[in-house]
């Protein structure tokens, strides 16, 4: 197995609560290059005592894009592999033994298993496979936030899965998103053709709970000719839905639903939206029928629309009570098990059990 010198580099600011963690998770790397652009605590000196290379700057304007590409450029000309890690994020140990034997000669992109966030029982939550490993040359951060790598050589761009690797996130949830904001809507004034910030902007009115600015944006989404990927139309969607059910129009957020499942069928999200929504009119049929379309899909995809709900207890939950008002106690048992598998610690569902063995006794004795 070829030995390749690997360089860490990241930007941070007032990560002391996760400096020293990181740096174990990273020491596998030959080099750790880190960007500080204006810390006020203990992260620059946790940093350079545990063997980083730390530069102090001051990013003005601010811009993610801006940063990261400055944390590029320290990163020594001569290093074969760059792999860009946020001080929140930490890899599982191997790392680099598992990136060396998937790198090949003509490698310049590697992919690897991400964890964004664990649910409460320890759990993964929304799972992905990110690329922010690359090769020195011909790479570049763009867009203000939610900034993506761009690659600029002449040679085709040979990406690799990095079978094994983990990385995880561990967020700062009292960190303020406000920034967020301003920036996707900046990003969308620098690049109007570009599909992805119109979509991240629509998705940041959401969170938000900016109802209408949310189905304007995302429309505008559907309809740039550029709006080609199917999984993110879909997204699209269904925060169109959600929108339009928090402005009480469940009859338009219904419709929006049946284009996200007509839209990418091959994708467990809209048909659990769709069976939530039933759930809440009591349409227990279409509850059934929706859960079991979402749960014959057994291949979790490996992009960034994959969320975790739909891969977790939710369509066991919902398939479970569907059939549980239909009077199939048998079949409900069962998914309620399986949902209170996948998430132990719901006392909910330990108590829907209790309440569906009950009934399903109940029928078994009455000889029906």
């Amino acid at each position: 197995m070829q030995k390749y010198k690997i360089c860490v580099y990241a930007i941070c600011k007032n990560e002391e609560k996760f400096a020293e963690a990181w740096m174990e998770s990273v020491k596998e790397a030959d080099m750790v290059v880190v960007l500080d652009t204006g810390s006020t605590d203990r992260t620059v000196s946790i940093l350079k005592n545990a063997g980083a290379e730390v530069y102090e700057e001051t990013i003005s304007p601010w811009r993610f894009d801006t940063a990261r590409n400055r944390s590029l450029e320290l990163v020594p000309s001569d290093t074969d592999i760059c792999v860009c890690v946020d001080l929140d994020e930490r890899f599982e140990p191997g790392w680099r033994k598992k990136l060396e034997k998937a790198w090949k000669s003509d490698t310049c992109r590697a992919q690897y298993r991400y964890t964004w966030n664990f649910n409460e029982d320890g759990s993964e939550g929304y799972v992905f496979w990110l690329d922010k490993i690359h090769s020195r040359h011909n790479f570049y951060w763009e867009h203000p936030v939610h900034e993506v790598l761009r690659y600029t050589g002449a040679a085709p761009c040979s990406t690799v899965y990095a079978e094994g690797i983990q990385l995880n996130h561990y967020a700062d949830i009292q960190k303020s998103r406000a920034q967020y904001l301003p920036l996707l809507e900046l990003a969308v004034r620098e690049r109007p053709d570009d599909d992805r910030n119109m979509h991240y902007l629509g998705r940041e009115y959401m969170y938000r709970g900016e109802w209408d600015k949310c189905i304007d944006t995302l429309k505008k989404h559907l309809l740039m000719p550029s709006a080609v990927w199917k999984d993110e139309r879909c997204a699209s969607m269904r925060y169109i839905a959600e929108a339009y059910i928090k402005k009480g129009d469940r009859a338009e957020a219904r419709a929006w639903l049946y284009r996200a499942v007509s839209e990418a069928p091959h994708l467990r999200e809209p048909y659990t939206d769709l069976a939530m929504l039933l759930y809440a009119e009591k349409e227990w049929y279409g509850v059934i029928f929706f859960t079991e379309c979402a749960l014959k899909i057994t291949e979790r995809p490996r992009t960034y629309i994959c969320e975790a709900k739909s891969w977790g207890s939710l369509p066991y939950d919902l398939a479970s009570l569907g059939y549980y008002y239909t009077g199939e106690y048998k079949k409900a048992l069962q998914m309620a098990e399986m949902a209170a598998e996948l998430s132990p610690l719901d006392e909910r569902l330990k108590t829907n059990i209790g309440l569906i063995k009950q009934a399903y006794e109940g029928f078994a004795a009455a000889g029906r």
